[in-house]
């Protein structure tokens, strides 16, 4: 029998946190400097796009559709999955900002927000997940 979808998914959104955390775990040890932040912003890209199609393909499995990241937010805030929808809008723009342009400023915001807030975020998704895998 093939795997659910949500879960095919979700195993992907796993290793795409992992490196994610791996990127922290490397700016905590050591100084920061455009290397980190540039790994850091592009991990957390690839995170938060696995983060909300993971999220779609959950929703869908539960009858509920969504299409965009805002309507997939949106859905799986009313829905109970996640916590603070406006962190993850929030989180979903600065992921918009970054695949569009490259500005010091915007990136050295940008890895403070993630490394002080859109982690914790990630890992709350992930632990929600990981307890419906287990059911």
């Amino acid at each position: 029998m093939s795997e659910i979808r949500w879960i095919q998914r979700f195993n992907n959104y796993k290793k795409a946190f992992s490196n994610l955390m791996e990127t922290k775990h490397c700016i905590d040890e050591n100084e920061i400097n455009n290397i980190y932040t540039m790994a850091l912003i592009q991990a957390y890209e690839i995170a938060f796009e696995l983060a909300w199609k993971t999220l779609k393909d959950y929703l869908e499995y539960n009858g509920i559709k969504a299409d965009t990241p805002r309507e997939v937010i949106k859905e799986a805030f009313s829905n109970n999955i996640i916590e603070n929808g406006q962190i993850w809008i929030e989180m979903m723009e600065a992921r918009n900002k970054t695949s569009h342009t490259y500005k010091e400023e915007l990136a050295k915001s940008l890895t403070t927000d993630i490394l002080n807030c859109y982690v914790n975020e990630f890992e709350r998704l992930l632990v929600f997940l990981n307890n419906k895998t287990e059911n």
